[in-house]
């Protein structure tokens, strides 16, 4: 099975070239983020033409999450309960494999602006909500997977330039605690279990030709429970659409399993 996680700055924009890396990659699964879409404004026929399901939680603009699949979903939930939002982050849905239930949760953290705005520690309570909410899930669904756009560097390898950045957002200490929190509820960073060493990165500014120079970071993750993390075989990421004409900002992060 192989499962993507691509943060697309606009589906609107860039549902082509969604469209074309869905036909070459050939994912079960590819979840989305910063689709900039009301619900109505969805391409489920686009979606469908290709041979997959979709389901998607979005807003006018800003935000919004989809989970494109080629199993049925079930069980979907949108939005963290009992957490009064009206940004649009949240999708989970519930898979049948033969080899059993999979919990797909589909997440775009908050970016938090700077760590002295209020938007900063709007980012933390989600976070902790966010994780207390992943924490009952985890009891009802062994098999589960969380992907997405966290807008977290989790260690000072997933940062281009860790000085320059100390203390900013993305990398500050009480962001990357709330990542921890995260795995310690039993989850692996994937990518990291299967390239230890490997600096690479999935965000690229846009600005001060970031991608060119490869001033990036790696905030797109895709986390497992053990089960799924010892049966992967394959962990990376896609650069190509990242040097595509008017792309996203971010590119596909990918496990095979």
């Amino acid at each position: 099975m192989k499962l993507a996680t691509w943060n697309v700055n606009s589906l609107t924009v860039r549902i082509g070239q969604v469209e074309d890396w869905i036909k070459k990659s050939q994912p079960d699964l590819l979840l989305l983020q910063e689709t900039k879409q009301e619900n109505i404004k969805f391409p489920h026929e686009a979606i469908s033409a290709l041979g997959y399901h979709a389901i998607h939680n979005g807003q006018k603009t800003y935000n919004g999450v989809a989970i494109i699949s080629k199993y049925e979903l079930f069980d979907i939930q949108n939005n963290i309960p009992d957490f009064e939002d009206e940004q649009k982050r949240l999708i989970a849905a519930t898979i049948n494999t033969d080899y059993g239930k999979i919990r797909i949760v589909c997440v775009y953290v908050p970016n938090g602006q700077s760590v002295d705005s209020e938007k900063y520690h709007y980012k933390l309570d989600w976070l902790k909500h966010f994780t207390l909410w992943l924490k009952n899930e985890m009891v009802s669904f062994p098999d589960i997977i969380i992907a997405g756009d966290f807008n977290i560097a989790p260690q000072d390898i997933d940062c281009h330039d860790p000085e320059a950045w100390k203390n900013n957002i993305l990398v500050s200490p009480k962001e990357r605690e709330a990542f921890q929190k995260i795995i310690d509820l039993g989850l692996s960073d994937n990518f990291r279990v299967i390239n230890p060493s490997e600096i690479q990165y999935s965000w690229w500014d846009y600005r001060m030709a970031g991608f060119r120079r490869n001033l990036g970071m790696r905030i797109d993750h895709i986390l497992t429970n053990k089960n799924i993390t010892d049966k992967t075989t394959n962990s990376v990421i896609d650069k190509e659409p990242r040097k595509s004409e008017r792309p996203s900002d971010h590119t596909p992060v990918i496990i095979e399993f």
